[in-house]
């Protein structure tokens, strides 16, 4: 009966949480096994977006503690339906000057919720995708690092800017 009482609590709770984002448009999330390679792109495909709602973007890391490094080095495409493509390449603090995870969460997984864009209206009618890649360097390096280790999942968000 107990363990009935708290599937049901645990049950209410995610349900709670869910219906309660009303910002949210698209939210999905990526593992990443054995190592981000450096030649691995990581794609979302968005499916097709209101054209005339305006929209913020983030892009969600989740790492553990085998992540080495304070910051962390992106290369973004944004694909439009018609064929347009931009690319970013984009540096997100991971770590405070002292060591401490900048994201949210217990135990050793910390998830960061990242800006990519803001105010973003998708005129284009039809499929956008999102492709990121890591572009991770040591340094003085010219190579990029061949596997990156403790990051977990790559997440994308879109959420509706009601400003």
């Amino acid at each position: 009966m107990r363990k009935a009482a708290v599937l049901f609590i645990f049950i209410g709770a995610i349900v709670f949480s869910v219906s309660c984002d009303k910002k949210r448009v698209y939210d999905e999330y990526k593992p990443i096994t054995e190592g981000w390679n450096k030649d691995s792109t990581i794609v979302f495909k968005l499916g097709r977006l209101d054209t005339v709602q305006n929209y913020n973007l983030f892009i969600n890391i989740r790492n553990n503690k085998d992540y080495n490094y304070s910051n962390l080095f992106l290369i973004t495409e944004m694909r439009f339906p018609q064929g347009k493509v931009v690319t970013d390449t984009l540096e997100y603090e991971m770590a405070a000057p002292d060591g401490t995870w900048l994201g949210t969460g217990f135990g050793d997984v910390k998830e960061s919720k990242l800006w990519y864009k803001e105010n973003v209206s998708f005129t284009e009618p039809g499929e956008y995708q999102i492709a990121i890649q890591q572009a991770m360097r040591k340094n003085d390096a010219v190579e990029g690092i061949e596997s990156l280790e403790g990051i977990t999942h790559v997440g994308f968000r879109i959420e509706k800017d009601l400003q």
